[in-house]
């Protein structure tokens, strides 16, 4: 959550600052700013979008040097004085900032008591006082005020400094918030992420946790803010292109992503199986597979999107591998005590691989031992560089805030790595595995049908577009599916919804369903379908109005329902790369329908680095 930007080099820096903090707008922000740097310091904030700090500042001065922020509330609510950038009390220093500092407050009370005065609610204020107050205690340059009071703090920080009494220098530094420092010609960029400067430079460094870089127009040095050792900081040549971060004639993003999904599957799976056998090759199993074959368990941990597809790969994992898997959000796994021993196997799933609370997880799981193995989407990301081993998922930059094609890539490596342990072990005969992987095969065309069905698909959204509940319901390989359901229509659409396995329906929810409650029962043929029409049955006999999704040719359900999407047939356990299709145009076409800001719902951040 919230965006860095920053530029320095002998280019207007206002116009590269805009594009950036437009670009980074997919990580959820309430307000926008800039400060510009040209012999002096100018601010320009507001609570809002980023248009709206256009409008603000109208003619820009002329400037080569600046730092820019979308900021998402955490200390004080989203107005213009707790908007960043921030400056020190002085006006010497301004800084902006992403993270959390926990003992802000024993900080600002040290700071009050030596004359500080604050203009706004925010620990990044007090931060910037604090480096000041430093600077001009031990009379030392900007750099060494930034090091030393970064080692006092507690928490997590991603920041860019500048000070006016310093011109040509920027100081950025980061813990538990990502930071990348693009490498230009004669010019130098700074970014949450790669995306503000793509058509500039794709030279980067990736800051690792407890590192700063000094940036001048003598080039950029990184060291340590511990001990102010140098480090030699490797750089990494980006492999992304600029239209893939563009919407491609899509009105939103988040559609754009859904269609990309039978490209992302494709890709997640090249050179990866071995389509005629099952042979699962991936370098990152490789070289774990002592782990995974003495692993007495496996522990999936993720947040939101990524938890619900660790709880697919648990039905994968325990059916096709025969190993016990237990699946644990990574914010109440961190702080509960978890039993965790050298022969656990830790699965962490991010697609930004910089969550906060996943990235603490991982952490504590290595401490105690464990072999840990990271799938995410972002190379270079912390969680890529913290784990062990991993495998990224192939499904390019994703904007949307709501997760779509990360979803199913998520799955379809943990249906390889499935296959990869399942084999391994010899649990999965070579017969089985070849049938999955060949069936594998035809998943992206099995999508792409579906995706022709979204016409369709927006009439039947009218029916749910004044609702202000509803309900998903789906049982064994489904049941994950049902949340995430529910999930893409809540963050969205902003309609109550609820993901249950169908049988639990009778255990609470039946109370809540009447012939104004939408029933949305993910009800594919396979092993659970019995049992799944004898659930909609229930349903019907309350009143409540139900869709289906279903296999091609069904009827039983289909005489049972209000409405039905079909899906093509497939192997039970690849179906929620297909059921979850349908759900994901459904909740776009209800959030279109109900004028919501689909691509940048209300609250919600697309990467979680705080806490």
């Amino acid at each position: 959550m919230c965006g860095i930007v920053g530029y320095l080099g002998t280019r207007d820096a206002y116009p590269l600052l805009v594009q950036g903090l437009k670009r980074l707008e997919y990580r959820g922000y309430d307000s926008a700013g800039v400060a510009l740097f040209n012999g002096h310091l100018e601010i320009f904030k507001c609570k809002g979008k980023v248009a709206d700090l256009e409008t603000r500042v109208g003619q820009a001065p002329s400037a080569t040097m600046g730092i820019g922020h979308t900021r998402w509330a955490t200390h004080g609510e989203p107005n213009d004085p707790n908007s960043h950038p921030h400056a020190s009390m002085s006006g010497r220093l301004v800084m902006v900032h992403n993270g959390i500092i926990e003992n802000f407050a024993a900080i600002k009370e040290l700071l009050h008591g030596k004359g500080y005065t604050f203009k706004s609610d925010t620990d990044t204020e007090v931060l910037v006082n604090f480096i000041e107050y430093i600077q001009d205690l031990e009379g030392v340059p900007l750099d060494q005020a930034v090091r030393m009071a970064l080692n006092e703090v507690i928490g997590a920080y991603a920041i860019a400094v500048l000070s006016k009494d310093e011109s040509g220098q920027m100081v950025v530094a980061r813990l538990g918030s990502p930071l990348v420092v693009g490498l230009g010609n004669n010019e130098y960029f700074v970014g949450s992420d790669a995306t503000p400067f793509l058509d500039s430079t794709k030279k980067v460094i990736y800051l690792e946790d407890g590192e700063m870089a000094v940036l001048s127009r003598r080039g950029v040095q990184v060291r340590e803010v511990a001990s102010d050792m140098p480090v030699d900081a490797t750089i990494h040549q980006l492999k992304l292109d600029l239209d893939s971060i563009e919407k491609g004639g899509y009105e939103h993003f988040m559609l754009k992503e859904i269609f990309e999904q039978p490209k992302s599957i494709r890709d997640t799976v090249r050179g990866r199986i071995d389509l005629k056998t099952g042979v699962v090759k991936m370098a990152g199993l490789d070289a774990i597979s002592e782990a995974l074959l003495d692993a007495q368990r496996i522990l999936i941990i993720g947040c939101g999107t990524s938890w619900h597809a660790g709880l697919v790969g648990e039905y994968l994992l325990e059916d096709l591998a025969r190993i016990p898997v237990e699946v644990e959000y990574a914010s109440e796994f961190r702080y509960r005590n978890p039993v965790i021993t050298s022969k656990d196997v830790v699965i962490a799933i991010s697609q930004s691989g910089e969550t906060a609370d996943t990235l603490a997880a991982i952490k504590m799981a290595k401490q105690a031992g464990a072999t840990v193995f990271g799938v995410c989407n972002v190379v270079g990301s912390s969680i890529a560089r913290e784990t062990h081993a991993g495998a990224y998922t192939h499904a390019g930059p994703e904007i949307g805030v709501a997760s779509t094609k990360a979803f199913t890539a998520q799955v379809t490596v943990l249906t390889l790595m499935a296959l990869y342990v399942g084999r391994t072990k010899g649990h999965l005969s070579a017969e089985r595995c070849a049938q999955i992987a060949q069936e594998l095969d035809t998943i992206p065309a099995k999508i792409e049908s579906m995706l022709a069905l979204d016409a369709r698909i927006k009439k039947l959204s009218v029916d749910m577009a004044d609702s202000t509940n509803a309900l998903f319901l789906g049982r064994g390989y489904n049941f994950p599916v049902a949340l995430e359901g529910a999930l893409k229509l809540k963050e969205i659409s902003y309609i109550h919804a609820e993901g249950y396995p169908a049988a639990e329906m009778k255990h609470g929810p039946i109370a809540l369903i009447d012939e104004q409650m939408p029933i949305i029962i993910v009800a594919p043929k396979g092993d659970m379908y019995e049992k799944l029409v004898s659930n909609v049955q229930e349903v019907k006999a309350r009143k409540g109005h139900v869709l289906s999704i279903t296999g091609e040719g069904d009827t039983e359900v289909r005489a049972l329902s209000d409405a039905i999407i079909e899906i093509p047939d497939t192997l039970d356990c690849l179906s929620p790369l297909l059921t979850t299709v349908p759900l994901q145009l459904l909740s776009y076409h209800v959030a279109v329908l109900r004028g919501c800001n689909v691509d940048q719902p209300r609250n919600l951040a697309k990467s979680v680095t705080v806490e």
